[in-house]
């Protein structure tokens, strides 16, 4: 059975990051955009994880330019955005897609692991959050309108089993 662990992804300074790094930590893995009007929730992802990290959780960002072209920077343009007006410290991937023919393959796992409503695969936009458990299972998909702070209870309870 596959899980979030058995994947690779490039960091966004182009370093590849085996993501069997993150084993036995409570994962929220989220499509990020720097110009859409869900990027306020990065203050709430960054707020969480700075709250729970110490207590084994990760946030993995990944930028992405598929919805209405709202990522449409570079690597450093992207850590500057991020850095400068939300203050993030959780890491950040090299920028994918996250539906269609050149979908990252860890973004099919979680689509598929994790179905939205009525059980559709795709992505319909930024700050979509998947949690995983500490055994690299997707637990749940929350949508862009779901707020960090909502999530919260989730995380918690995922932490303490």
């Amino acid at each position: 059975m596959t899980s979030v662990y058995d994947f690779e992804m490039p960091r966004l300074n182009g370093e590849q990051q085996k993501l069997d790094a993150y084993k036995d930590k409570v994962l929220l893995i989220v499509n990020t955009a720097s110009k859409c009007g869900f990027t306020p929730q990065y203050k709430g992802l960054e707020a969480l994880y700075r709250d729970l990290k110490d207590k084994g959780f990760e946030i993995l960002g990944f930028p992405c330019n598929q919805f209405g072209a709202q990522e449409p920077g570079g690597a450093d343009d992207i850590a500057d955005f991020c850095e400068i007006n939300y203050g993030v410290t959780f890491p950040l991937f090299e920028k994918i897609d996250v539906n269609g023919s050149d979908a990252a393959p860890l973004y099919s796992h979680l689509k598929s692991a994790a179905p939205g409503l009525m059980g559709t695969k795709g992505i319909k936009w930024n700050f979509t959050k998947f949690l995983v458990d500490r055994s690299g299972k997707v637990v749940k998909r929350f949508g862009p309108q779901d707020d960090p702070a909502v999530i919260r209870p989730a995380i918690e309870a995922l932490l303490s089993a």
